[in-house]
Formats: C-alpha cells, sequence, structure tokens
C-alpha cells in the first residue's frame, strides 16, 4: 500500500504467510495505512526475536516506534484506536460466538494449512521457491539447495511433527472440506458470515483461506471445484473496504454457523483440552484423539493453553443473561464441556494484558 514509511504501519511478514494475510485483510477494510516489507532470514531469526519475543508473522511496528505481535490481540488494539466501522459485534453474544470461530480458524486449520502446502509435491515445489526468493535472498547458498532445505524443515516441523501421517491424513483433510462445505452454504446466501460487512470471524477465516487454501495449487483447485461462493468471498474480502451501512449484521448468531461451531465443539476445544492437560502434566509432547482418530506425539503448546484461558475469561465476563445464551448456544454444538474445562497449570503468558505489546509467545515456543 502507501510507501511513506514514516507515516505508516510496518508489516514485516510474507505475501504466503497466514496470519500476514489475515492482518493486511483487516488493515485493508479498516483504512489503516500499512506497507507490507519481506523478511530476510536475518532479520526473522534475529531481530524479530529481540523485539517482540518471537520469532513469528507478522511482526509489526508502528509509527511510534513500538513493536507488535499475534494478529488476535492486534486486531482488538487497533479496534480500540480506529472505531469505526467495528468488526468485534457489539451484541455480546454475536462477540463470543466470532471470538471462538476466529480462534478454531487460527488454530484447527493451521494442521490442514501445512500438510496441504508441504505434503503434495507440487505445492511444495512452488511454496518453496517462492520462501526462498522473498526470505531466503540473504543467504549465499544455491537456491536448488534452499528450496530443498526448506521443504525439509516444513515438512518435518509442521506435518510429521504435528501428527499429520497415513493414518491422520484424512482426518485432516475432512477439516478443510467440511470448513469449505459450511462456509459455502453461508456465502451462497449472503456476502459475509454475519451479514453485509465482514466481522472478526470473516477475518479469522480468511487467514488460512486466502494465503493458504486460496494460493496453493490443491487446496485451491478444490475450493474452486466444491466452494466457489467461498472462493468469491475470499476476493470480495481482500477488497472490502470499511463502508458499512447501519443494520448490516444479522441479528445473533444465525443458524447456519452451527456446523462452523460443530466443528470447534467436535475438534479444535478438545484438542485445546487435551493440549492443557498435557501442558499440566509436563509433557512436551502428547496423543490427542479427535473423532477417534489418534495424533500421536504432537507438540503441547503453551500458546494454545493461553487460547483456552482466553475463550474461558470472555466467556466468564459475559453479561449475565448474555452467558446463558452463549451457554445454550455451546451446549448445542458440543463446545460447553471443553470451555468449563479447569486449567490446573495456567500459560502463564501476558501476566499483565500487554499484548500485543508484551513479550509474544510462539505457538511452539
Amino acid at each position: 500500500m502507501a510507501s511513506d514509511r514514516s507515516a505508516t504501519i510496518e508489516v514485516y511478514g510474507s505475501a504466503i504467510s497466514y496470519f500476514t494475510g489475515k492482518l493486511e485483510g483487516y488493515l485493508r477494510f479498516k483504512g489503516i495505512p500499512y506497507t507490507r516489507i519481506a523478511m530476510t532470514s536475518r532479520f526473522f531469526g534475529r531481530v524479530v526475536p529481540r523485539v517482540t519475543g518471537a520469532a513469528q508473522m507478522p511482526a509489526v511496528r508502528l509509527p511510534d516506534g513500538r513493536w507488535m505481535t499475534d494478529t488476535t490481540p492486534m486486531i482488538e488494539w487497533f479496534e480500540s484506536q480506529h472505531a469505526a466501522p467495528r468488526v468485534i459485534p457489539d451484541d455480546p453474544v454475536q462477540a463470543f460466538a466470532s471470538h471462538l470461530l476466529e480462534d478454531c480458524a487460527d488454530e484447527w486449520l493451521w494442521r490442514p494449512a501445512m500438510h496441504y502446502r508441504w505434503s503434495h509435491p507440487a505445492d511444495a515445489l512452488l511454496l518453496s521457491g517462492i520462501i526462498t526468493d522473498e526470505l531466503l535472498s540473504d543467504v549465499a547458498v544455491p537456491r536448488w539447495l534452499k528450496q530443498r532445505a526448506i521443504r525439509r524443515r516444513q515438512t518435518t516441523r509442521f506435518v510429521l511433527r504435528d501428527g499429520v501421517n497415513q493414518h491422520t491424513r484424512e482426518h485432516v483433510e475432512g477439516i478443510y472440506l467440511r470448513t469449505l462445505d459450511s462456509l459455502e452454504a453461508i456465502f451462497r446466501k449472503r456476502p459475509f458470515l454475519l451479514g453485509e460487512a465482514p466481522t472478526l470471524a470473516d477475518f479469522g477465516f480468511f487467514g488460512p483461506m486466502f494465503r493458504h487454501f486460496g494460493i496453493d495449487p490443491t487446496p485451491a483447485a478444490i475450493m474452486r471445484e466444491r466452494a466457489p461462493a467461498t472462493w468469491a468471498w475470499v476476493a470480495r474480502l481482500w477488497n472490502a473496504r470499511g463502508e458499512v451501512a447501519a443494520n448490516a449484521l444479522l441479528d445473533g448468531v444465525p443458524g447456519d454457523w452451527g456446523p462452523l461451531l460443530d466443528e470447534a465443539g467436535r475438534g479444535h476445544l478438545p484438542w485445546l483440552v487435551q493440549n492443557a492437560r498435557a501442558h499440566a502434566a509436563g509433557r512436551r509432547r502428547f496423543d490427542a484423539r479427535i473423532d477417534g482418530v489418534v495424533y500421536e506425539t504432537a507438540p503441547v503448546s503453551t500458546y494454545r493453553v493461553w487460547c483456552l484461558e482466553r475463550l474461558q475469561a470472555r466467556l466468564a465476563e459475559l453479561p449475565p443473561a448474555e452467558r446463558e445464551v452463549v451457554h445454550r448456544l455451546l451446549e448445542r454444538h458440543g463446545c460447553r464441556e471443553s470451555l468449563e474445562h479447569v486449567v490446573e497449570r495456567p500459560s502463564g503468558h501476558d501476566p499483565d494484558a500487554r499484548a500485543p505489546f508484551g513479550a509474544g509467545l510462539a505457538v511452539f515456543a
């Protein structure tokens, strides 16, 4: 976008990054000027951890010199600074449901996004070339060797070590296919998840759908054929700008959000609970059982303990009447039991509530 870096936000990330795309879509909609700057490997490995606390994308520097990390608290902070148009609904029930779906999109769709990118040879070859040219330009090694190293690293770290193998692959791909079907049923009827304007839940799903599923050859072909209205929504959200009419949102949580909430109840939230139990036991890896499928030796994530804590805190902060409505909603979709799980060993992350300005925490720190 704008090129005057002294007057704009600097977004350090990648043109194929899940969370960089999510934040860019939000900033574009809000009309917040920014410049995306491609990271070099040296900057990502040395500078970003020093200024944000975690080597992750995007890292954001404000015009006043402050650094931020983690898209969810960043969006919340930007909402406090740029009130209109709001992407977090004013209705507390809608707001909670939006936060829940955003968390599900951020964390639960990560595994199929990584799998489709790095398990399919054509996708891996294409994307490793883009990463090599964009992020490894400062590494004095032959291009083919950098590509091979990228493919090996990403496949090992984000596919094999995250429990994706011949026994779980069908289940992982099913997460993507079910999500496509759920979104397609909505976008055939209206332009965004809650009506005529995008909200937080839209931007949550935009991250994986835009810069992973929407550009990687294998999942993009599936989306075009299986969910063309979702394909159109990806472009529509990227092109959306913040002129929102009054009463642009539906009332309450629409019934067609049910399958998305079911996915959170059957997969995402049980995974958060099993991860929290493993964290409490002091483990580094654990076997997760989802839908009868066992993901062996998946990495324990302190960050995802924090995700569970944040959802529980949001639920507890609801006014009593709205909390009762949300309880019934969660019960219908198999989410309530997980959100009532007692976290025996807290994450300890961000105790002073400084996010997105405090020390960041990588998902697999």
